[in-house]
């Protein structure tokens, strides 16, 4: 077994203490030593004794540079040599495949985007492993993240996928035939919340939400420290919560709910119908910037709508913070005010002050949230969230 291996093997066998240290100080990492035995309640000596095959296993590393400050002997920090794993992260959508290739806390050393020639899964299967190979220039990626809009009870197999129009395709175990290296599928909310967990501002809070508007509205939750995770993440149910009963009916029948009043394609069919032609989402949005009466109102009944929803979740869920994110997210910055008025409108004046924080739409980081799921399959076994 190579050197590569042996590293690459050593997370799964973990348990018990060195599993916890360790994955604290990839989550939280770089930490002095004496900071981990308080958290763990353990002694120095206690602590030793489990960081020292951890070592000489190559899953922590002892910095060289000391943690400057306080009295004696300057601590060392403990960390993990995140540079020496690879994860590939794919973002499968109706159209194309967003791929980045990551070190062990997912930051992107890499990124590429391909359009589908087919939606044929065996044909799509073959496209994602040579997508694969164009990241993973160093043939040594530990293993491959696929997330995307729709179900994976099992994490093998696409259950459902409205955009790709698949249900039940076996997608892990064909491109695993593929490429070689071992798959997981998530869905796409799950795995982008995954890595704002583990990775992203939401490390900073036990609970918080992630809300994405764009060709469709998404929802995902972390509570106590955990993703929420159930069998319908992926069905779309927030695209049904009722918003306005006077607004634009959604292909289902429903008056006003999230995807007829914060979809792209909603908004942007409410302004092609009052101006008698096809008007893109952009566009929407641009001839909203600009005054023009129609699309400012609808933009604006969106804003309003959206900042219920953003309420919904605060009062239900109770997270300490709610993201917001997706393609369509310049809507929130362009009508933040009218959001604002819907967060209010339906949140008690006694409640404490919702903690939203908006982030710019950017593809690499759906695909970060898979590579981020292949990493926590890869160091928890078969648990992916913590």
């Amino acid at each position: 077994m190579t050197e590569l291996e042996e590293r690459q093997q050593a997370w799964p066998t973990l348990d018990g203490l060195a599993r916890d240290l360790s994955l604290e100080v990839l989550i939280r990492g770089p930490l002095p030593r004496r900071e981990l035995a308080a958290k763990f309640g353990v002694s120095a000596a206690t602590l030793t004794r489990t960081v020292a095959p951890l070592i000489e296993r190559g899953v922590l590393i002892e910095l060289e540079e000391p943690l400057a400050g306080g009295l004696g002997r300057p601590a060392r920090l403990l960390d993990v040599p995140a540079s020496t794993h690879r994860f590939v992260g794919l973002k499968l959508t109706g159209d194309c495949v967003h791929g980045v290739l990551t070190d062990l806390r997912a930051q992107i050393a890499a990124s590429r985007t391909v359009q589908l020639e087919t939606l044929e899964p065996a044909r799509v299967a073959e496209q994602v492993a040579r997508l694969v190979e164009q990241l993973d220039t160093g043939r040594d990626a530990t293993a491959v993240g696929i997330s995307f809009g729709g179900v994976s009870h099992d994490g093998r197999t696409v259950a459902r996928a409205p955009f790709l129009d698949w249900h039940q395709v076996p997608l892990a175990e064909l491109v695993e035939q593929a490429t070689g290296l071992p798959v997981i599928l998530e869905n796409d909310l799950v795995a982008l919340a995954g890595a704002e967990h583990w990775f992203g501002e939401g490390r900073t809070v036990s609970s918080f939400a992630v809300l994405t508007i764009g060709i469709g509205v998404g929802y995902g939750l972390v509570v106590h420290d955990r993703v929420v995770t159930h069998r319908d993440v992926g069905v779309g149910l927030v695209g049904h919560y009722p918003l306005d009963p006077q607004g634009p009916r959604c292909p289902s029948g429903h008056h006003g709910c999230a995807e007829a009043m914060l979809t792209t394609t909603g908004i942007s069919s409410q302004v092609s119908v009052a101006h008698r032609r096809p008007v893109g989402y952009d566009e929407a949005l641009e001839l909203a910037r600009q005054g023009d009466p129609v699309a400012l109102q609808v933009v604006t009944a969106a804003g309003h709508a959206l900042g219920r929803l953003i309420a919904a979740v605060a009062n239900l869920a109770m997270p300490e913070r709610i993201f917001l994110s997706g393609e369509g997210i310049e809507l929130a910055r362009l009508v933040w005010a009218s959001v604002w008025a819907g967060v209010q409108r339906d949140r008690d004046p006694a409640a404490s002050t919702v903690d939203v924080a908006v982030q710019p739409y950017d593809s690499d980081q759906w695909a970060r949230g898979a590579a981020a799921i292949a990493i926590q399959h890869h160091v928890l076994g078969s648990a992916s969230t913590r």
